[in-house]
């Protein structure tokens, strides 16, 4: 959009991209969150308002529109990408009357006169010459130095209309302040609970959060720094390799200096400024790190072009972080809730479900947020919900939570969930296993945990509660229906309730059977609950799995094996390839293990026909004909049959292998196999069976299946 955005802003078009800012893809593609994309258009003429959360997102679109109709000077209106575009927060709507108000008959009318028409004739976007280009390049000045003005005289009428004010630089903090944080986004609305809990200590620092970015306005952003500062950290959510500095950096360097010369007096001495990076790529920015920065400024010797939330241990640039360091928000404090849910099974959007009954229900404030692995259906999703009294701007995962709960049963062995719970908070696990038996079905890490923390453990079969209703794999309904019913955090029957009315407007397009199942799926659901009694000690022989095998290569045990158990962020800049360039062939090392059901092989009523393999989304169910020689040492219960064709199959041996581990359960084989069994019509000749008691053999015979020879 670029070459198009110089033209738009060339012909002074009322215009609003309202962008939800992202990465650039550089050494990789990221389809996660920062400011890179909007910053790379920082020249093109568009003025650059940016809002922190979701309720300024929803303010700012309306005083965005109603600037540009008024100044002509474009508008980009941007947020960070996912942590607030797919942030759920209640708000305070506008209603249209506020829109209407906020946007005069008059500007709208004469917008579209500027459109062209044959009916009024006019020549736009012409060629120019040497002699004339320069001038009329120079000819929109004016309307770049009222448009400052303009915004704020909107955000003005704004605030009239319905009470929440804003300034181009909004300033927080000790009003004598002496360290100061210049940034935007959704991390000053952490940086802001930073300050303000600091300052309420004594601490004398600050926050300017940047409202309208282009045009900059030096006068504005000045007299809204405190005349008492002598140190200010200029945070970018961007790189720009190359240059001195990151953009909002060169431009507060530019204003002070330019101050400076001007009214030596304004401040009591020349601030010092420094500028670092920080949540690159949707990289975490938490009260920690806000920390850090407030901290780095207070050095005799702060450090300049630094970085935030990694490791860089190659050049650096990285401030060491107190990881203690934690806000006390005392009787404000939000309870918080964490749930581990598989890709597709409806996990995320009953929790969207649940914020919104908490936050239409109870006085509450709400907030929800979801973590989503890049390969989506299938692969880990984790939703973090925040409710409370007080205004939540953490901006950021929850680190501690009071509700844990787990949705499927293999994660326990591969990801340390418990170390997010509270002491004395509820753990809540989607088990196969009943409460009387699934306490020496977990591994010992999990068992010392639950004790350590004197955690309440409940557990329900929703898997068999779906599987019996005919809802597969979406279980959601189910442990959401738990959720509210274990944490007591609105009365049972009015959130049961709640719940109903949900699935008949999320489902009643689907009809009326479909309805009915959900519902059915709430009552089972109170039924199966279940609380574990816990043992005083560890009697599990299970334990947790490493990410990837002993035998994988150093980089996968290095780089790859910490990014699948999700302990990426403690990567250090030296571990990862300069250039982005990352060997192949390593899906083989993760065993993601997330199939309630595999596909059994039935070699009686097999055709041969392969299609089951052809069909398989993740190549987990493989086929080889070979010689009867390789059966000689093959595991117990491995398969195989004579092999049919003829021609160069004659003599030879058939089998066709699921990989247990790698199976997602999704069931595709079955759909495409066409061989029947004669005996038992219902089924095939590759048929889905419970994974968890055929695990240990089917890896048996499928790690032997893979050292047959290829024909």
């Amino acid at each position: 959009m670029i070459p198009n955005m110089y033209k738009i802003a060339g012909e002074l078009t009322s215009t609003v991209f309202h962008v939800s800012a992202r990465s650039l893809a550089c050494q990789a593609l990221s389809i996660f969150g920062d400011h890179s994309d909007v910053m790379a258009t920082r020249q093109t003429g568009f003025g650059l308002l940016c809002s922190n959360s979701v309720q300024e997102a929803m303010d700012f679109a309306l005083i965005a529109q109603a600037a540009t109709l008024e100044s002509r000077v474009p508008f980009v209106h941007f947020f960070d990408g996912f942590r607030t575009s797919h942030e759920i927060q209640k708000i305070e709507v506008l209603s249209v009357e506020d829109m209407k108000a906020m946007l005069p008959d008059e500007l709208v009318f004469a917008h579209r006169r500027r459109g062209l028409t044959p009916d009024r004739p006019m020549l736009r976007g012409t060629a120019q010459n040497p002699d004339v280009y320069f001038q009329g390049r120079e000819t929109v000045n004016t309307f770049y130095l009222q448009t400052p003005g303009i915004v704020q005289k909107v955000m003005d009428k704004f605030a009239k209309l319905v009470g929440r004010t804003y300034k181009l630089f909004d300033y927080v903090g000790h009003p004598e302040a002496e360290r100061v944080v210049v940034m935007m986004g959704s991390g000053a609305e952490a940086m802001h609970e930073t300050v303000a809990y600091l300052a309420g200590k004594g601490e004398k620092v600050g926050l300017v959060k940047i409202r309208l970015y282009r045009p900059f306005s030096r006068e504005a952003f000045v007299a809204a720094l405190p005349r008492t500062v002598t140190s200010i950290a200029c945070l970018d959510r961007t790189k720009e390799p190359g240059a001195i500095g990151e953009p909002i950096y060169e431009d507060v360097r530019t204003a002070i200096g330019e101050t400076m010369e001007c009214d030596k007096t304004r401040f009591s001495r020349w601030p010092r400024v420094i500028g670092g990076r920080y949540g690159l790529g949707s990289k975490e920015f938490d009260e920690q790190m806000c920390k850090a920065v407030l901290d780095n400024l207070a050095s005799a010797q702060p450090k300049n072009h630094f970085t935030v939330g990694i490791n860089d241990d190659v050049t650096a640039t990285s401030l060491t972080v107190d990881p203690s360091f934690r806000i006390d928000y005392g009787e404000a404090a939000a309870h918080c809730a964490m749930f581990y849910g598989l890709g597709s099974d409806g996990t995320v959007g009953a929790n969207k479900n649940s914020i919104k009954i908490i936050g239409d229900l109870t006085d509450n404030y709400a907030q929800g947020y979801f973590v989503y692995d890049s390969k989506k259906a299938g692969s880990m999703t984790t939703s973090h919900l925040r409710f409370g009294p007080a205004l939540i701007r953490s901006t950021y995962l929850i680190r501690t939570a009071d509700f844990v709960a787990c949705h499927n049963f293999s994660f326990l062995e591969k990801y340390d969930m418990l170390c997010h719970a509270k002491p004395g908070g509820v753990f809540l696990l989607n088990s196969l296993y009943d409460a009387f038996t699934v306490w020496d079905k977990i591994p010992a890490e999990v068992q010392q945990q639950i004790i350590a923390k004197k955690l309440k453990f409940y557990v329900i079969n929703a898997v068999n509660i779906a599987e019996e209703l005919g809802l597969g794999a979406r279980i959601n309904t189910i442990m959401q229906t738990a959720f509210f019913k274990i944490s007591g955090v609105i009365d049972t029957a009015v959130a049961i309730d709640a719940i109903k009315q949900a699935i008949h407007k999320s489902y009643g397009s689907k009809g009326e059977k479909v309805v009915k199942m959900n519902i059915d799926a709430v009552e089972r659901a109170l039924e199966g609950i279940q609380e574990v009694s816990v043992p005083g000690r560890v009697t599990s022989t299970l334990h947790m799995q490493p990410p990837v095998p002993p035998h994988a290569p150093e980089f996968v045990q290095t780089v790859t094996g910490p990014m699948i158990a999700f302990k990426g962020d403690d990567l250090p800049v030296s571990a990862f390839p300069v250039d982005g360039t990352y060997p192949t062939a390593t899906t083989q090392y993760e065993k993601r293990n997330i199939a309630v059901k595999i596909p059994i092989w039935d070699p009686e009523a097999c055709i041969q026909c392969g299609m089951c393999s052809v069909y398989c989304p993740h190549a987990s169910i493989r086929i080889k004909a070979y010689p009867p020689s390789h059966l000689e040492n093959a595991p117990k219960g491995f398969k195989s049959t004579d092999a049919k064709g003829g021609g160069n199959l004659g003599g030879l041996k058939f089998t066709v292998q699921v990989a247990p581990e790698d199976c997602t359960g999704c069931g595709a084989c079955v759909e495409m196999c066409p061989g029947k069994n004669k005996q038992e019509p219902d089924r095939k000749a590759i048929n889905m069976e419970w994974q968890a008691p055929r695990r240990e053999e089917e890896v048996a015979h499928y790690n032997y299946f893979l050292s047959i020879p290829d024909p």
